[in-house]
């Protein structure tokens, strides 16, 4: 019997995907110290590509040389790097996959190393070690500005080949700081209340559309919620997907958390109380509700580890892709795998990598520690997917050395910093 995974979709815009796997971005930090792509992205993708992956969604784009969610981030603000893009994107579909590249802006989760004065829809800052700096809040200018940047960012994706566009609208970074009444506390006509929070997005998604056409698709990756006290709900991005959805959304992928609250990495708390089979699913709860709310086709990412929950999800709950993102840093071939009955799970190997149950050789018991874990199960993968793009297969031991990550990415981090300063 075939796997309902394997039915290909066809999306408003017309066109269609393959299957029902999407690869979720993750940030690559591969970039070189002029913020261009290059041979190590090419590997990259072209080893995902060959795994069956029905899309790819690439990490974050920047959208603003000035404001990196890290360094090493690929920024698009002109034609300069056309050339390399046309490579990245010709290595992502040469598997038969399509690739879609995420454009984003961080806000606030700017590291320090890159602005010390990030811009943010109001100047609440980020307080986790110092890291970032005190933001600033954004004038109308600014804010015009920004919206024309992620529309100049898509139109250039599309000249190089890319096969759509995924605008990052989860996680606490720009767009989601805008929805949040948390770090959104303007009193114009940008904040206050929902339709005005979500106005920076809905423009932004027609400033993109209007750049690249109705046949070209469009997405919005989306929080579920915040998870924070007073901050974006379940509610909220329901109403937000509806709004999405007349406005011409091709496909909207659901997430959730921010810095502060991590739960694209740790796991939503409630789903992890469910008693079905989707209890390994981090947003499910929530993607019901979305689910609900609109038609548009959704991606829902975060936990899926074995083929029962996914095909469950696809079949049962309306679900119509899944995406994955971590098991593909151990597993390249994941999809191909499930799909042709080689496997019927995937990513077990990552329970050594579950934070708050002394794993990584320390005991959660602090949110320092907490922290240290999050980052280092992050950084675990960041390192899989360095490997591979230097023509290397993943390394599966050795994960429990939680300061060992931590420290890689601080170092890594920082000194990329610097060389980026000096080199430009």
């Amino acid at each position: 019997m075939t796997s309902p995974l394997a039915a290909p979709l066809d999306l408003p815009c017309g066109i269609r995907i393959r299957n029902r796997f999407c690869k979720s971005a993750m940030t690559e930090a591969l970039s070189d110290q002029t913020d261009a792509p290059n041979g190590a992205h090419q590997a990259l993708y072209k080893r995902w590509s060959k795994g069956g992956m029905g899309i790819q969604v690439t990490g974050n784009v920047m959208v603003d040389r000035r404001y990196l969610e890290r360094p090493g981030n690929v920024v698009i603000e002109d034609r300069r790097d056309v050339d390399q893009l046309r490579q990245w994107a010709a290595a992502g579909k040469s598997g038969g996959s399509q690739i879609w590249m995420q454009i984003s802006h961080p806000g606030r989760q700017c590291p320090i190393v890159v602005n010390t004065r990030p811009l943010s829809p109001s100047a609440q800052k980020l307080r986790i070690l110092g890291l970032f700096g005190k933001p600033r809040a954004m004038s109308v200018d600014d804010i015009r500005d920004a919206i024309a940047r992620y529309a100049n960012t898509a139109a250039i994706a599309k000249e190089a080949g890319f096969d759509g566009v995924q605008i990052h609208a989860a996680h606490g970074y720009l767009i989601s700081q805008f929805l949040s009444p948390i770090t959104n506390q303007r009193s114009d006509d940008w904040g206050g209340a929902l339709e005005n929070r979500v106005r920076f997005l809905r423009e932004v998604y027609r400033a993109v559309r209007d750049k690249v056409g109705p046949g070209f698709p469009v997405a919005v990756k989306l929080n579920s919620s915040d998870f924070q006290k007073g901050g974006f709900t379940i509610a909220d991005s329901c109403s937000v997907a509806r709004l999405l959805e007349q406005d011409g959304i091709d496909l909207i992928e659901l997430s959730g958390g921010t810095y502060e609250q991590m739960s694209f990495v740790t796991g939503a708390e409630d789903t992890r109380r469910e008693s079905t089979k989707n209890r390994e699913v981090y947003f499910m709860e929530y993607a019901r509700e979305v689910r609900k709310a609109v038609r548009v086709p959704l991606v829902v990412t975060g936990g899926f580890r074995t083929l029962a929950a996914m095909e469950h999800a696809v079949s049962e709950e309306g679900i119509d892709v899944i995406g994955l993102a971590r098991p593909l840093c151990t597993h390249p071939d994941a999809a191909d795998d499930l799909l042709s009955g080689h496997v019927d799970h995937i990513g077990i190997e990552e329970d050594g990598l579950v934070m708050g149950r002394g794993k990584f050789g320390v005991n959660a018991t602090n949110w320092l520690v907490n922290l240290i874990n999050t980052v280092s199960r992050v950084e675990y993968h960041a390192w899989q997917m360095t490997r591979m793009s230097r023509g290397m297969a993943p390394q599966t031991t050795h994960k429990n050395n939680a300061l060992g990550y931590f420290f890689w990415y601080l170092n890594r981090t920082t000194l990329k910093g610097l060389q980026r300063k000096f080199v430009r």
